[in-house]
């Protein structure tokens, strides 16, 4: 695949794939150290000018970086900020390789505090839902309302996301971009077209210094481990390997975290998402306060229905 000129040189392709007309929105990559010597980084959009300051901080779910929002940010038309989470994009890896909701949260809670100046709209899908939800818990002054789509903490951990697990398990590097693109297609991932799993594929991966790729995040990376460091291919065994540490993600904290939330909540699942039926009965009863809407598509809604998610958090932000 042809090297783009800059990380945003795809936005009039992607204003082009939704139907969008416009206007486009001004993206500036940011990051912040810390004080352990990792970085956190992310992404801040604006519209009209380089000062509005977001209303809408968007976390991406495991696997993905803070550009499978960019078709969403560029429906919402409003001033926003996406992060890349740890072990994700251009964030740091963690040594302890604890991707979980309270781990992950400080680390996002510094990001916010440093390039938000008001209480945000805080978007999550997936790991960065309750990411989203244990951010919400502790730092309520950084909350106005919370969305969480496609996840609740009692998903079975070897249902849906058996099949991610299988697509980074195997091989850490790769000769170039196109052997990824075809892999994720033939994964059917990507978005349906060339075009488009060739965008992802661009934003999730690195070329090395010898010339090799790899991945990204550290996902990838662990599930290789899991599967005897992709010596060989990967099974449905490998698919539950990551099981314990997935089922730590999904487990009884993130159900506190939702619980000691005070910003009105809203759970946005996918009709052919991770979240089933009897599971948004389980949140229902969980947590009563919140709201529950379906939406056509899959678990990342972000890019199956960008417009219509781009809507409903606009309703979320009061601007509709």
């Amino acid at each position: 695949m042809t090297e783009p000129a800059d990380e945003f040189s795809f936005l009039p392709a992607q204003a082009a794939d939704a139907g969008l007309p416009g206007p486009l929105p001004h993206g500036e990559r940011r990051r912040i150290d810390l004080p352990d010597g990792r970085v956190v980084s992310g992404l801040r959009w604006w519209f009209d000018s380089p000062g509005d300051r977001p209303v809408v901080t968007f976390l991406h779910g495991a696997g993905l970086n803070a550009h499978t929002w960019d078709t969403t940010v560029i429906a919402l038309g409003l001033p926003a900020l996406a992060i890349d989470l740890p072990g994700h994009g251009d964030s740091s890896w963690r040594a302890d390789a604890a991707y979980v909701g309270r781990m992950l949260a400080p680390d996002v809670a510094t990001a916010m505090t440093a390039w938000t100046d008001r209480p945000q709209v805080l978007v999550g899908q997936s790991l960065g839902g309750l990411t989203a939800a244990a951010v919400a818990a502790a730092r309520p002054d950084l909350v106005e309302r919370l969305v969480v789509i496609d996840i609740t903490p009692g998903l079975d951990p070897n249902a849906g996301a058996a099949q991610i697990r299988r697509f980074f398990a195997g091989p850490t590097d790769w000769a170039d971009r196109d052997e990824l693109v075809e892999k994720a297609m033939a994964f059917g991932l990507g978005g349906g077209t060339r075009e488009k799993a060739a965008r992802g594929v661009y934003f999730n991966s690195r070329i090395r210094a010898d010339g090799r790729v790899e991945w990204k995040h550290h996902f990838a990376h662990i599930a290789a481990a899991a599967s005897d460091g992709g010596d060989r291919p990967a099974t449905d065994a490998d698919a539950g390997a990551g099981s314990d540490a997935v089922a730590a993600v999904l487990g009884e904290a993130g159900w506190e975290d939702l619980a000691a939330v005070r910003a009105p909540l809203q759970l946005i699942r996918g009709e052919r998402g991770y979240v089933t039926d009897a599971d948004a009965e389980v949140f229902r009863e969980r947590v009563p306060a919140a709201s529950v809407l379906t939406l056509a598509g899959g678990h990342n809604l972000q890019e199956d229905a960008p417009v219509a998610l781009a809507a409903e958090v606009r309703r979320a932000a009061g601007k509709d």
